[in-house]
Parts: C-alpha cells; structure tokens; sequence
C-alpha cells in the first residue's frame, strides 16, 4: 500500500476533512465551517460507515474529526472507532470531538494515538479554524516521502520503495501510541531496527529498550529471567535479582522471535501483559511496571495457533497492531539504495575510494536474497574489505555467495545466474530440461527454483517446514511458491 504522504496535492481543494459523528444537524454545521476554510469535506454518521468509507478512501483523508459517543444505531464508540483507524488506516490522523469529554477519555484518546482532543461545548468557529489550521499545516509539513526516508534511515533502516514508506508511516503512527505491535517478516529483514524505531520516536524514548532474545532463554529459568526472583527461591539465588521487566520500566520491551517461545510458558506472558504487574520467583508481593511490548517473529502465528502451537489469548495481546516488513525481493528498487549505503560507509571508515563496476548492480538486484537485508549487508561489507580493486565487479560478488559451499552456479546466457548461485549443483541432465535457449532469464531462474523446491520436498518427504529450513525461506514464503508453481506436496508424501 503506497504511503498516504505519496502524491498528496498540498491545496487545500485536495485536502478531503472526514466529519464522523450522528448529530446530522452538528455535521452540517462543521462542514459549513470547514468548507469556508477552503477544504473538502466527507460526513459520516456512524463508526461502521465511517471505516466502510475508509476502506476504499483512506488515502484521500487528510484528517478525520471522529466524535466521541454515538447513539444506540452504532455498536461502537469513538474510542472504537479510533483504534479500529490507528490499525487499519495509520496515513490517517484523528481528532477526537466530544459534548462529554473527560480528562480520563482524553488521556486515553491521546494513547492510542489522536492527534487533539476538543471539547464541543467550547468549540467555536475561530477555535475550530485554529485547531485545523495547525493539523492541516503538520500534514503538509510533515508528510513527505523524503521525510519519512530520512526519519528510517536515521534509525539504520534504508529505502525509499512504497512498501518500506508504509513501514516508515506505521512506525510513526504507531510508535507514538502506547499499543503493541507485532512485527512480522522473514528473518534478515531488519525486525529489531524497527522495534527500536518505534522505541526511539515513542515517549519512553529516554527510558530502557531491553530485547529478550526468546530462543537463548532456558526453560527453567525463564519467570528468573523475565520477572526476577528473591534471594534464596531456588538452588543458586544468592541474591534478590530485577528480571527484564523490572529493566524495561517506562520503556519498551522487545520479544525477539516470540513464535518460537514454548507453549507452556506462553500463559507466563498473559496477566503481566494485561495487567503490568509481576511477581518475582519466590516472593508473594506483585510489583507494578510500565512497559510497552513490542514483539518480532518469521513464523506464521496465524498457523501455529491452528496447530495447537501458539495461544490465541497471548496473539491478540502481542498484535494490537502489526508491522510487516517486506522481504528483499519484494522491494528490489531498494537493493542499489543499500548498496550504496554499505560502499559510503565503508569508504567513510577505512578512506577507501571504492565503487560499484558496470552490471554489477543489476547482478545483485537479480538474485534472490534468501537471508535478505543482513545477507546484503554481510555480502557487501566481505566484498569491500577483500577486494584488491577499487571497483566491484559480478566476479568479486559471485565469489563471496558462493563461497565455502559445495553450490555451483548455473551459467545462463554466458554469465553466472545470480538466482542460481547459492543452490545446490544439480545433475547435468537436470540443468538441461530446466535451461532453455528460447525463454527469458526470469524463466529459467523460475524453473530452477521450482526444480530445487520439489528436489528439497523429495528428500523432505514432503515436510513443509522442514524444506523451507533448508532453503532458507520462511513456511508462508514457501507456501506461496508451492502455490504458484502447482506443486502437489501430498506425492511427495505418499514416496
């Protein structure tokens, strides 16, 4: 989804006002105001329609005025309303407008992320103005691709691709609520940059980012680990230790691989989660803490709480909103922008003067990036700091991907495929029925890669997860190929 900031026109004929809220006659009065100032207007007067209408329109909102209670023909509040639009529609900004305003309701409107809070019974048309006025001069300001190019990669992540300025808006979004976000991607995407993206632009930014690393965590040791325990709990606790919630405290905690935490100790999350308190091992006193929970995993928690692997309780704690960041090869336009990123730093550190040789570029956007970012990265930094010339060519990137392995590169057309390069040398008389003279070069790299899966289901027994470990792809990667090659998984079971 391309990022709302893109191709926004900055007049304000352009610049749509959504108006949700069931007092017909108070809309009308609101548009009148709003559409003197010179700005479209859209009235809404429900929840339900409201988020209809963004569904197909959010990227013509510039800002939406949401109220905060509506009668009984809506099921849903404003409040409702306004979590459903920080998950589903980040690119679209909200201020809450209520007759019943609380500070309580407006402390929590703020949260989960509006941009104001204003009070009908106060409103005039002069504050009206004002307050639109300066919502409409932050989104023409601020909203700008370059900006959010600029915003990531200050936090080390690189591109510029539509894909990745939708990473960069929900970042933002989303970083300046206090609600948890899942990331999901495949591994080597950069999921932990993101989660500390969201930490830094948050308002617990001047507090602890502390990182669990699930996987490396003992079972039995797993509440020490998380909640702490008191001097004398168990065998070894000679003194009284603050577990990583107690260091997370009014800042973020960051669950890495969290798909791959065991299920029986997934319910250890669950009242902590919800109500921010733990209690030390060996202690009978709660403690209260502050934390904002942000999680990554390349698993499909979707299929592991179908298979009974992952609890449905603790997902929709983890996913009040989710991050997808897209694999390499889903935003190739991004690869030369990496490229050179690695080379400038590169020069920058050891005053080389090194560059990029014609074709080189196209080679490594061709390839297939299995461990994505981090294996561009890793590729680059060994090819910089070995290569005896000052310019790169496909040879001295060819031979670090190929490197300490029994892989031999298919040759189509007189140059090494790059797509080829890390797969298995297959038999002669393989490489023959899939290469052929009279078709592209994306078909015959798509030939292979199927050739290889079924290969790789073969000698799996036609073990899903097991194959795309093999291959170095995720389970829902490989499932799509499956899908779009026509492979029937079920013959290589029944061999």
């Amino acid at each position: 989804m391309q990022s709302w900031l893109t191709s926004r026109r900055t007049d304000r004929t352009y610049m749509k006002i959504l108006i949700v809220d069931d007092n017909r006659d108070y809309c009308a009065t609101i548009a009148d105001v709003v559409q003197r100032q010179g700005w479209e207007t859209e009235t809404r007067y429900s929840p339900e329609s409201a988020t209809a209408y963004l569904q197909s329109s959010a990227r013509d909102v510039a800002l939406m005025l949401l109220d905060i209670e509506f009668g009984s023909e809506s099921s849903k509040t404003g409040i409702d309303m306004l979590e459903t639009s920080v998950r589903q529609f980040p690119s679209v900004p909200v201020i809450m407008i209520s007759g019943k305003g609380t500070i309580e309701v407006a402390v929590k409107a703020t949260k989960l992320g509006a941009l104001n809070f204003i009070d009908k019974s106060t409103l005039s048309n002069d504050r009206l103005v004002e307050v639109l006025s300066s919502a409409m001069k932050s989104v023409s300001a601020d909203r700008t691709n370059e900006e959010l190019r600029k915003h990531i990669e200050a936090q080390g992540i690189i591109g510029r691709s539509s894909v990745m300025m939708d990473v960069a808006d929900k970042i933002l979004r989303y970083g300046r609520t206090d609600l948890n976000v899942l990331i999901t991607g495949e591994t080597g995407t950069g999921k932990k940059l993101v989660a500390n993206a969201l930490h830094n632009v948050s308002k617990r930014s001047k507090y602890p980012f502390i990182t669990v690393d699930i996987p490396n965590i003992p079972r039995d040791l797993f509440q020490s680990e998380l909640f702490g325990h008191m001097k004398g709990a168990f065998s070894g606790a000679m003194e009284t230790k603050r577990g990583l919630f107690h260091q997370a405290h009014r800042g973020t905690l960051f669950m890495d691989e969290i798909g791959d935490m065991p299920l029986e100790l997934q319910a250890n999350l669950l009242l902590p989660m919800e109500q921010k308190q733990v209690r030390r091992v060996g202690s009978v006193e709660t403690e209260d803490v502050d934390i904002r929970f942000v999680s990554a995993t390349d698993r499909d928690l979707i299929s592991g709480m179908s298979e009974g692997r992952f609890r449905e309780q603790l997902y929709h704690r983890l996913r009040e909103c989710e991050i997808y960041i897209p694999s390499l090869r889903e935003r190739r336009e991004d690869i030369p922008l990496i490229v050179e990123h690695y080379v400038a730093k590169h020069n920058r550190e050891m005053g080389d003067a090194k560059s990029m040789a014609p074709g080189t570029m196209e080679y490594l956007t061709q390839y297939h990036w299995p461990g994505n970012v981090r294996e561009l990265a890793s590729v680059m930094r060994v090819a910089l700091q070995t290569s005896s010339s000052d310019e790169l060519g496909v040879s001295d990137l060819h031979r670090i991907l190929t490197r300490g392995t029994s892989f031999a590169p298919v040759i189509v057309g007189g140059s090494a495929s790059p797509q080829a390069a890390s797969r298995p040398a297959e038999p002669a008389t393989a490489d023959a029925t899939v290469l052929s003279d009279d078709r592209s070069l994306k078909d015959d790299l798509a030939a292979v890669d199927k050739l290889k899966i079924e290969k790789t289901l073969e000698r799996m027994t036609g073990n899903v997860s097991k194959a795309a470990a093999v291959l170095g792809v995720s389970r829902e990667t490989l499932h799509n190929k499956i899908r779009k090659y026509g492979i029937d998984v079920q013959t290589f079971r029944s061999r």
